[in-house]
């Protein structure tokens, strides 16, 4: 970040640096020679000081203009007789003048504009070969030299407040605006989480509890008949937590519990459910655990649950096969499947290869789903890139 206080604090030494040598180049070429005396010297001297003090601090304004009146003031008597008087201050009054009128308050600025006004006018009326000047070039003078870069010095500060006071209110609107899109987003969430909660939650549950009403009511036998009953209620009650966290975060809960979402720590239930429902799956994992960004974890998880569901329907009911390999730069999830000719066209399996592809291309990841070269296996294998450990 650029260091904008030493920006300044340079610029002001360079402003009081032109004014220096302007005023003490213009004194010595047309001013009175430094062997009229010791009055020349001072005079020099204190228009030097006056000068080098613009570069001081912004509160320290009203003294510098001062000491400009000062010097103003006294040089003519200093030099008085002498003929054809140059004044003291020339460019470093009119920055003196500039900064009380733009950074001081009101009485501060006005009593600094006095002593400017007074030593301008002293300058113009002491000096022996000006006693007889026109009162309308001494108005003018005085008006030029002192008051307008006083009045500019005023006006850039109200103008610079005048700003400030637009940017707040910009601020002011944008928060407003923002607060108010932030609350609509809350009661659409919630309508959309009640919404959820009416239509779909009551229908799984009533699934579940009719899955179960069965099962306890079959006659003695029929394992497989009850694996599948046992299969529904699992899913179902799978498919409740799922939408509770769901809800919960449409809800805007803070709660941490109700907000984490299922990742790869959930993937022995997940398939845990699919044994249970009949299919044989076997879970091999390669490189060791590490710590997945939030995102990825949650993406891996749902895409093994869309893939897996994919090989239940779809499959031909032979051993799924799910690989979960950690390397240097990439965790890599593959889930081979046997599948039928058939059901590799199924609608529903070309619709959810495309949800898989479109969350993989969300997260910067890529992604191969199709059937093997022998025509009996189906392979999703999706890979996210990782900051190398």
């Amino acid at each position: 970040m650029r260091d904008i206080s030493g920006s300044l604090a340079r610029q002001a030494w360079a402003v009081a640096a032109v004014c220096l040598v302007a005023d003490a180049g213009l004194f010595l070429i047309a001013g009175p020679p430094l062997s009229l005396g010791w009055q020349v010297w001072v005079v020099l001297l204190g228009g030097i000081l006056a000068n080098v003090a613009l570069a001081g601090p912004s509160r320290y304004s009203g003294w510098v203009s001062a000491a400009h009146g000062a010097l103003l003031t006294a040089a003519p008597l200093l030099l008085y007789p002498y003929d054809h008087y140059l004044q003291a201050t020339n460019a470093g009054v009119l920055i003196a003048g500039y900064r009380a009128g733009a950074w001081l308050s009101a009485k501060p600025a006005l009593a600094a504009l006095a002593v400017m006004l007074a030593g301008l006018v002293a300058c113009n009326l002491v000096p022996a070969d000006r006693g007889d000047r026109d009162w309308r070039l001494l108005l003018i003078d005085v008006g030029v030299s002192g008051l307008l870069p006083w009045m500019v010095g005023r006006y850039t500060t109200a103008r610079r407040a005048y700003i400030a006071d637009l940017q707040r209110a910009e601020e002011q609107r944008q928060q407003h605006e923002a607060e108010a899109v932030r609350r609509a987003v809350t009661e659409e969430r919630t309508t959309i989480a009640r919404d959820l909660h009416d239509v779909i939650s009551h229908h799984v549950s009533a699934i579940g509890v009719h899955a179960g009403a069965a099962r306890l009511g079959l006659p003695e036998g029929e394992p497989a008949v009850r694996r599948s009953l046992s299969a529904v209620e699992s899913s179902s009650r799978a498919a409740m937590a799922d939408l509770r966290r769901l809800l919960d975060l449409l809800h805007g809960k803070e709660n941490g519990d109700a907000q984490r979402q299922p990742g790869l720590d959930n993937l022995d239930e997940l398939l845990d459910n699919l044994r249970t429902a009949g299919l044989p799956a076997r879970l091999t994992s390669h490189g060791g655990p590490r710590e997945l960004p939030a995102s990825v974890d949650i993406a891996l998880y749902r895409i093994a649950q869309e893939a897996l569901t994919n090989a239940l329907r779809h499959g031909s009911g032979g051993i799924v096969e799910i690989d979960l390999a950690y390397r240097q730069t990439e965790v890599v999830l593959t889930i081979t499947n046997e599948i039928g000719p058939a059901n590799a066209a199924a609608e529903s399996t070309k619709r959810g290869l495309a949800g898989i592809r479109q969350r993989v291309a969300l997260f910067g990841g890529q992604a191969e789903c199709g059937p093997l070269d022998d025509g009996r296996n189906w392979r999703v294998r999706v890979g996210f890139p990782l900051e190398a450990q």
